[in-house]
This record gives structure tokens, C-alpha cells and sequence, in this order.
């Protein structure tokens, strides 16, 4: 929720410099989007853990709770798949970004490396939320108590 906070402060910042110093800011926009990147990134397993997350419920509200996890289950094993397939490329692009010292092509010109490291820590916590919401609906599937 902070993320937002921070993302409009620079944001304000940037309006107010070209307003009151007639002077832009060429780095907000660049920093606004890596502050959303890790704020959509690292919110998005928070919201899975809280179970605020938006399920389509045209079938799945009828279905009982064991017909819920193994769907559920089935689609957290698609979800895993895509994690690791784009953790792995992330990290590579990391790997390649310090090697490089890749920088953004923007007048700014900041390094890249960091933000991609946001991305992937975000990746990764999404994979070990994907395992968790996996051991809870084999366990329901089971019919164990967690």
C-alpha cells in the first residue's frame, strides 16, 4: 500500500519542479515506474497470502471445496511452470545487465540491474506463495487439517 505513496510523491515531486523551477526532473517518470514495477511485483503474492485475489466464479462458486482444489491445484501447477520459465530469464537478463552495465536508454541513463533484481525477488516470492497455495489444496483435496 506504501508503494502508492511513494509513487505519487515523485510524481508530485516532477510536477512541482517543472511548475515552481521551471526545471524537469528528467529521472520521476523513470523512478515512478520502477517504484510501480516493485509495488505490483511484490503486492502481487502479498494478495494471493490474503486471498484477495480475483477468481472467475461463473462455474467455480457452485463447485464443492475438493472440486475447488484440485482445479486450483491443476492451475497453481500451470502458474509454477510460467514462474520458473520467467525467473530463470530474469535472472539471466540480470546476469547480462551487471556484465554489460546495461543502462536505460533514457536521458537519465540509470542502471538496469537493480530493477530487474526487484523483478525477480518478486518472481521468486510469487513461486514460494504458488507452493504454498499448492500445499494447501493437496491438503484439502487430502482432507487434512493445516
Amino acid at each position: 500500500m506504501y508503494g502508492l505513496f511513494v509513487m505519487v510523491a515523485i510524481l508530485l515531486w516532477s510536477s512541482l519542479s517543472k511548475v515552481m523551477f521551471t526545471v524537469p526532473a528528467f529521472w520521476t517518470l523513470e523512478v515512478a515506474q520502477f517504484a510501480l514495477v516493485a509495488y505490483y511485483l511484490v503486492g502481487g503474492p502479498y494478495s494471493i497470502q490474503l486471498g484477495s485475489n480475483v477468481r472467475m466464479d461463473l462455474f467455480y462458486g457452485a463447485w464443492s471445496d475438493r472440486k475447488k482444489a484440485w482445479v486450483d491445484s491443476f492451475t497453481v501447477l500451470l502458474l509454477m511452470f510460467y514462474l520458473i520459465v520467467l525467473l530463470y530469464g530474469g535472472l539471466d537478463s540480470i546476469a547480462y545487465s551487471i556484465q554489460y552495465q546495461e543502462r536505460s536508454p533514457s536521458l537519465w541513463r540509470p542502471l538496469m540491474w537493480p530493477v530487474k533484481a526487484v523483478m525477480c525477488f518478486g518472481i521468486f516470492l510469487m513461486l514460494l506463495q504458488s507452493i504454498s497455495e499448492l500445499i494447501k489444496d493437496i491438503a484439502k483435496i487430502r482432507e487434512v487439517e493445516l
